[in-house]
């Protein structure tokens, strides 16, 4: 049995879920993000993976952090092999704009050791190994986790995220002309809210008052532009209906790992724009779509001349990309092999 844990449950985590349990047992333990809440999860997350142990074979983490150190403990004393799932903010220190697990003591610590003493480490993007980062000048050039933890020993294998697009494709509806569509979850917190590139959508409302945003994922967003329509966390059917009803896909994240959103959206026809940070330009593949560095003006120009280009071919071209390179069964068979896991 494979005991997985995580801080938060997530779509991406019901689908590692679902690509593991028809070849194995695994067993779910979701661990708390509020810091009030850290003494009594430690402790009750130790007596679960006491209780498990007599079956359990592996451990597999998304994430490094507090909710990592206890089964990378139980790995070590016990001999099973613990697997992290590195995702994203757990290989970025970006206290500037109070982003990153590397800019917190404890935190900082907690990922370090479970880092350095699980048995695989398996990061979703190329970025988050290692990234010599520009797109924000203001942010510390060295992120990724060869750069935080220079003396990393742990094996490193790159396993991308996959989307199943026979679910998530495009319906061949009518879309709204120059409408905008990002999702993120938690941006009712300024600092979120900046991570996620949501400073730059209000500057885009406001200077383009024809323009339609929807912002998907945090009702409690407030936004002053009358443009801007926010939603709250849709169920999937209700986003594939959102996403084949809009033009673009914005995903202009200030630091970023594997954007699930953003590979969604691309399979469901909308044609991508995205900051170069993370694994965002490898998943657009086209790097007239992306904005390289963090700049209003730049963004402008961008959105303008992609307007004006074959937005069918572009459409066409963002869903074929997914289907081909970020399937879901590519997905699967890499976390399997990882695992060592026989289908």
């Amino acid at each position: 049995m494979i005991v997985y844990t995580f801080p938060v449950r997530t779509a991406f985590i019901d689908r590692d879920v679902e690509m593991i349990s028809p070849e194995m047992e695994i067993k779910t333990l979701e661990f708390t993000q509020s810091p009030v809440k850290l003494p009594f999860y430690f402790i009750l997350q130790f007596f679960q993976l006491l209780w498990y142990l007599p079956k359990t074979t592996q451990y597999l983490c998304f994430f490094g952090g507090y909710h990592s150190v206890l089964p990378v403990w139980f790995g070590k004393v016990f001999g099973k092999k613990c697997t992290i799932q590195a995702g994203g903010t757990d290989c970025i220190n970006m206290p500037e704009i109070g982003y990153g697990n590397f800019r917190k003591k404890w935190l900082r610590k907690a990922t370090v050791y479970s880092f350095k003493n699980c048995s695989l480490i398996l990061p979703v993007a190329e970025a988050l190994v290692r990234q010599d980062y520009r797109y924000d000048p203001n942010i510390s050039s060295k992120q990724g986790l060869l750069n935080l933890i220079p003396d990393l020993t742990t094996p490193i294998q790159v396993v991308p995220n996959g989307f199943d697009s026979d679910f998530w494709r495009d319906l061949g509806r009518k879309r709204s002309q120059m409408s905008f569509i990002s999702v993120a979850t938690g941006t009712s917190k300024t600092s979120r809210a900046i991570v996620k590139g949501y400073d730059l959508i209000e500057k885009l409302a406001k200077a383009y008052p024809e323009w339609t945003f929807t912002l998907v994922g945090d009702l409690a967003y407030d936004s002053a532009n009358s443009n801007v329509r926010v939603l709250d966390k849709l169920g999937p059917e209700a986003l594939r209906e959102l996403y084949n009803s809009h033009q673009f896909y914005l995903q202009l994240s200030t630091s970023e790992g594997f954007p699930n959103a953003l590979g969604e959206a691309m399979a469901c026809g909308c044609v991508p724009i995205g900051s170069a940070v993370g694994a965002i330009p490898e998943i657009i593949g086209d790097i007239s779509l992306t904005l390289t560095t963090k700049d209003f003006q730049l963004l402008s120009l961008l959105i303008s001349t992609i307007a004006q280009d074959n937005l069918y071919q572009l459409s066409k071209n963002a869903a074929d990309r997914i289907q081909i390179f970020f399937n879901y069964e590519l997905r699967k068979k890499n976390l399997l092999q990882n695992l060592q896991i026989t289908p």
